[in-house]
């Protein structure tokens, strides 16, 4: 008897199961949003970051929560998507922070400002050290909550019709300049110029403008950059770890269920990893195949370099009197940066030193 009554409640324990997990199926609503990108669909690294992410969401919640990916200009323009969340005409947005910070100057610290960290040492400082809490006011702002969702590592400097070998050769120059970086360059002479990815080829090649910077060798090859101009310059001293921004209109997120709020941000963390690990596998090759065909490989000249450092602290300084928000955020975040640097010549910087000019590992075969 005991037997029978055992397996007749444990019957009914599975036949309650099985009603019960449709039901909790059906918890999560089947939810159809929209994503405009800042990138050009020919960029399979920064397109294909955003392409990841809604395929990852879609996976991870059994197609309930589907993202359609557009690529710049398809919906808005590429400088626009911030605008176009936080007017809710989209739901989210693959971007660069920085690309906004004539709304506000802060914004540029959420991807990357002069003579900052680089990728780990920006990660470390959003994931840990007080990075993404400190930002979320000013995007709170602009009705969005924001994803690090990516970066590229160290970038190139840029391409020039010319060489670039004193400060007095940045006098005039029209250069293409993603972020604040632009207005550190104003105060050497340059005359720094925001233009969305597409429409790079067509100014440079147009002579629009004299110089443009992008990303790296393997995005600036597929571009067309080395086409019209000869000298490719490094680093891109303004974006030495660039973090590529998930914006999401506020409302949105929070009508979101918090499994599919946990899905899209295990998928931007996903691809902080990714596209990281993409550019430092794809891009050595594709320099060695720019020098090749031409390009004119070139650091810039220490005194350009200082000249610059030298500009851009004087533009943070004359920025906290000017944005309540930068005067909040940027103390802490050079603190933790300084901090980084510090961490960083101890193991680091020591052992790629020897390792990179050590002739003993090329003679082995």
């Amino acid at each position: 008897m005991q037997r029978r009554s055992f397996l007749k409640k444990a019957s009914a324990g599975i036949a309650a199961g099985a009603v019960a997990t449709p039901a909790i199926a059906q918890s999560n609503p089947t939810i159809q949003w929209r994503m405009a990108a800042s990138w050009p669909k020919s960029l399979d690294t920064l397109y294909g970051a955003a392409e990841h992410i809604a395929k990852r969401v879609g996976e991870v919640t059994d197609g309930k929560f589907q993202i359609r990916t557009f690529a710049a200009g398809e919906i808005v323009p590429a400088l626009q998507v911030l605008d176009a969340v936080q007017a809710g005409t989209i739901e989210m947005g693959h971007t660069a922070a920085y690309y906004y910070y004539g709304k506000d100057p802060t914004f540029a610290i959420g991807t990357s400002i002069g003579f900052g960290g680089n990728t780990r040492q920006n990660y470390a400082w959003w994931f840990n050290g007080g990075g993404a809490e400190s930002m979320a006011p000013l995007f709170k702002e602009y009705g969005c909550v924001a994803l690090a969702a990516g970066s590229t590592g160290c970038q190139m400097g840029g391409w020039f019709r010319k060489e670039i070998k004193t400060v007095a050769d940045l006098k005039g120059l029209k250069f293409r300049i993603g972020g604040m970086a632009g207005l550190i360059l104003a105060k050497l002479g340059a005359v720094p110029q925001m233009i969305g990815g597409p429409d790079i080829y067509p100014a440079l090649e147009k002579g629009t403008i004299d110089g443009a910077e992008w990303v790296g060798p393997y995005d600036d090859e597929k571009l067309g950059f080395n086409k019209v101009a000869s000298y490719y310059y490094y680093p891109g001293w303004w974006e030495g770890g660039p973090i590529s921004t998930m914006l999401v209109n506020e409302k949105k997120w929070n009508e979101l269920p918090k499994a599919y709020q946990a899905a899209l941000q295990a998928a931007c963390n996903e691809v902080c990893t990714i596209t990281t690990a993409q550019y430092d596998a794809v891009n050595p090759p594709a320099l060695r195949r720019l020098v090749a065909s031409g390009t004119k490989l070139r650091p810039f000249p220490k005194e350009v370099m200082e000249a610059c450092e030298a500009a851009a602290y004087e533009l943070y300084d004359e920025l906290m009197s000017k944005s309540e928000h930068w005067k909040r955020v940027y103390p802490a975040w050079k603190k933790f940066r300084d901090e980084q640097f510090l961490w960083f010549r101890v193991a680091e910087v020591t052992y790629e030193s020897y390792l990179f000019s050590s002739k003993v590992g090329s003679k082995k075969k």
